[in-house]
């Protein structure tokens, strides 16, 4: 009779699940086309087992903290940290008559994200190689160019990005106070492509501000920019009208940001309301629901972009076959670069996740996030 072998990484708990928020202020007023803000929060999960912990995180108000603490923690404390999909599955089943959307969606994302970082760790693995690597790095695009920049503000910005860190593809904000200003928004995409060039690709962004016979004049009389990308036209939720606006733009149309769960995605695919699918890991149930969501998106024959927290989705987006890029947002990689130890560089339009480093390669600067902490 030959001895048990016992593995004790796979026996590993989850001992602790703790949450904190935290608000930065924004290096200047911000605003896209439906939305203006000065502040932003992030919602930090630390997930330990033993010595080793995990870290995710979400952008959203503090209340997701509060879910958190009051209905997700101790549903998951105990269980394998090994069994991630289960731990996710108990937290979406938890929240039926809360609601699986909105607060509930991303303060779930966050543990989720957390979970796969305390495994990955937990097993000595980067987290995209757990994932499964499909391809070392990944593109990105610079985005930002908010409503209230001035000329000079615009024009350093997508300076920065395009002359100095040479990432090819940039995304402005338009649609300004809900599209009433389409003049502004078609001399502000003037004065970017004046800035990045004709090589650069120019991606716009109107938040759902306009409406789709405005979004479509606004494009044509856009025609000799060359726009490539154009972002939430409409509402995320008038899927007949992206479908309209998609029928009649040369650029490709893009939304699902807000996206919760795999039949909110299905629904955006079906109704062929976009050309890329856009995924957000921090709202709509955090790494494994990603990938599932890709998953759908590839049945479709259609490419995911990874919406915000860069380093957030930087392993999982370099784990997705279908990917066509993430997004670079000037908001969440000033509060990443702030807070953690290990964010990369998008020097020549990709980021590379470290290949050696466990997890996803961020250490949390306690001292430094302390100072913003609100919760």
């Amino acid at each position: 009779m030959s001895d048990t072998v016992t593995d004790p990484v796979a026996g590993s708990s989850i001992d602790s699940v703790e949450v904190s928020a935290f608000t930065v202020p924004t290096d200047a007023p911000e605003a896209d086309g439906t939305i203006s803000w000065d502040s932003t929060t992030m919602v930090l999960v630390r997930a330990r087992s033993g010595d080793v912990e995990g870290i995710g995180w979400t952008y959203g108000p503090t209340a997701c903290a509060t879910v958190v603490r009051a209905e997700l923690a101790d549903l998951v404390v105990g269980r394998n940290a090994m069994d991630v999909a289960g731990s996710f599955q108990a937290m979406v089943r938890s929240v039926r008559n809360a609601g699986r959307g909105g607060i509930a969606g991303y303060a779930i994302s966050a543990v989720d994200v957390a979970l796969w970082d305390l495994k990955a760790r937990l097993l000595g693995l980067p987290l995209h190689h757990l994932l499964g690597a499909v391809s070392a790095t990944v593109p990105v695009y610079g985005s930002g160019g908010f409503t209230t920049y001035d000329e000079q503000q615009l024009r350093h910005q997508l300076g920065d990005w395009v002359l100095e860190q040479r990432i090819p593809r940039v995304k402005i904000k338009i649609g300004e106070s809900w599209g009433t200003t389409p003049e502004r928004d078609l001399a502000r995409m003037r004065q970017a492509r004046d800035v990045i060039g004709e090589s650069t690709e120019l991606f716009v962004d109107a938040n759902g501000g306009y409406t789709r016979k405005e979004a479509i004049r606004v494009m044509s009389a856009a025609t000799d920019l060359d726009v490539h990308w154009f972002e939430e036209p409409v509402s995320s939720d008038d899927l007949a009208g992206l479908h309209e606006v998609r029928d009649n733009v040369a650029a490709d149309v893009a939304a699902g940001e807000y996206g919760d769960d795999l039949h909110y995605f299905r629904r955006m695919c079906a109704a062929g309301a976009v050309d890329c699918l856009q995924a957000d890991a921090s709202r709509c149930g955090g790494i494994t629901e990603f990938v599932r969501v890709a998953a759908v998106a590839a049945s479709f024959g259609l490419e995911v972009s990874g919406h915000c927290a860069p380093h957030l989705h930087a392993h999982v987006a370099a784990a997705t076959p279908n990917l066509r890029h993430l997004e670079w947002f000037h908001d969440h990689v000033r509060v990443e670069s702030l807070f953690f130890d290990g964010t990369l560089d998008p020097t020549g339009g990709t980021i590379t996740p470290d290949p050696e480093t466990p997890g996803h390669g961020l250490t949390l600067r306690v001292a430094d996030a302390e100072r913003y902490r609100v919760a």
